[in-house]
């Protein structure tokens, strides 16, 4: 009865408004001190030394080190106005196509998923730049919202990502190749995106279009240079091998201040101290989700949690296809009404010892996992990326979310796919690590 306690108190004070880290912790933390919970021979003192030492435990982590310092780099890039040429670079090369300046926040999107490793850093980049402009061009508020959205959530799944680091920390798989089990599939993502994009925009004649100019894309391609440079160095060192995940974070911050104030000029020192404040209160307030899991999930295993779940998974008798699908079902649901690192941390330790009944690897689980949790960033009432198209554009989120629609239908195609499909996350990672 406890875990079922532990998991009714957590969405209780969720649904309270209560922040998530609480949510998760307090919950935990009481039922660890309650009577009964555990033998009279454990004294409270040392159940309160053991929830000390798990809060601890729980972000003493090098891999974790990432998270910050590729917060730091997203916010530098989008004050430094790296991103805005980026957008002008993607505008010149599918400008042309229906839908053209749409499309372009979706291949922007594309290229900044590659620096910042955040959804929300992302839609946030590319939004301030792309929606005002898009409604300049005649697109629907809600549906220039809904495609900078849609954008926003490749954040997650082309590398660098968050959520893989997270992932990988939880469950000792390798960031490097979960990396590289993301690239192909985010980009499938983002090209699902475009041509459905460019059907909606055609149908409705939305937007305007230009030809395409040589000229115009060279000159572009020069003034994003340095910039575009920034996704191969940081991609290229982490699968290459030369640096580790977190290494290249710190690479993405040095590469991103040299940029932004020696190339574009557009960043000056004083501007540093409020970059730093703003980005650190977001990975920290990351980190205390996943310091307070710790103890939620030790709690959970601490009751057999995982060993009940398979032997329950196992005892269905399930085809594997049917369990999997079950668990990507299970995992749309969960990302519409949790944040995406508190549903990582809660769920992963128990889902993944199902890998070996749904007959897949954990490298392409991983990837399974987070895509899932990118189109609960597209849905409400928890869609973090619905809300940052929302709040730059000024719609309501339910027209918004009704704008989004197809895009969504067209990114679960791509799930199936990585689910059903096993090259398009494995092939990647065969090739560079064999």
């Amino acid at each position: 009865m406890i875990v079922p306690l532990l998991f009714a108190l957590l969405f209780f004070f969720i649904f309270l408004g209560m922040p998530i880290a609480l949510s998760i912790g307090i919950p935990a933390i009481g039922l660890i001190l309650a009577p009964g919970v555990f033998p009279p021979s454990v004294p409270i003192p040392a159940l309160g030394q053991t929830i000390i030492q798990l809060l601890f435990a729980g972000v003493d982590s090098f891999d974790l080190l990432a998270l910050p310092l590729f917060m730091l780099a997203g916010a530098i890039m989008e004050s430094g106005g790296i991103s805005r040429r980026i957008i002008d670079f993607s505008n010149s090369l599918v400008g042309w196509m229906p839908g053209g300046l749409a499309c372009a926040s979706i291949v922007a999107s594309m290229f900044f998923a590659g620096i910042s490793g955040s959804a929300a850093a992302d839609t946030a980049a590319i939004g301030a730049v792309a929606i005002p402009a898009m409604i300049r061009q005649g697109y629907p508020p809600a549906f220039a919202a809904a495609v900078v959205a849609a954008g926003g959530a490749i954040g997650i799944i082309i590398p660098p990502s968050i959520p893989m680091v997270i992932f990988g920390f939880l469950t000792n798989v390798s960031i490097a190749k979960l990396f590289a089990g993301g690239l192909l599939v985010g980009l499938s993502f983002g090209l699902a995106l475009m041509l459905v994009t460019v059907v909606i925009s055609r149908y409705h004649a939305y937007g305007g279009r230009r030809p395409f100019s040589a000229a115009l894309a060279l000159q572009s391609f020069r003034q994003a240079f340095w910039a575009l440079w920034a996704p191969v160095i940081v991609l290229g060192g982490i699968l290459s091998g030369l640096v580790t995940v977190t290494e290249a974070a710190a690479l993405a911050v040095f590469y991103a201040l040299l940029v932004s104030m020696i190339v574009t000029r557009e960043l000056a020192w004083r501007h540093l101290p409020e970059l730093i404040i703003r980005s650190q209160i977001t990975a920290a307030s990351i980190l205390l989700i996943i310091a307070m899991a710790k103890i939620f999930t030790w709690l959970v295993a601490m009751q057999q949690t995982s060993q009940h779940l398979g032997t329950a998974m196992t005892g269905l008798d399930l085809p594997p296809w049917v369990l999997l699908l079950l668990v990507m079902v299970g995992l749309l649901i969960v990302g519409c009404v949790m944040e995406t690192t508190a549903a990582l941390i809660l769920l992963v330790p128990v889902l993944i010892v199902l890998t070996p009944q749904m007959g897949i690897d954990p490298i392409q689980f991983g990837v399974i996992v987070v895509t899932n949790l990118a189109l609960g960033m597209l849905t409400p009432p928890v869609g973090i990326c619905l809300f940052v198209s929302c709040g730059i554009s000024g719609v309501s989120l339910g027209k918004v979310a009704r704008a989004s629609l197809p895009l969504v239908a067209a990114a679960l195609t791509v799930l199936l796919f990585a689910g059903y499909w096993p090259p398009l996350t494995l092939w990647l990672p065969a090739i560079l690590y064999p």
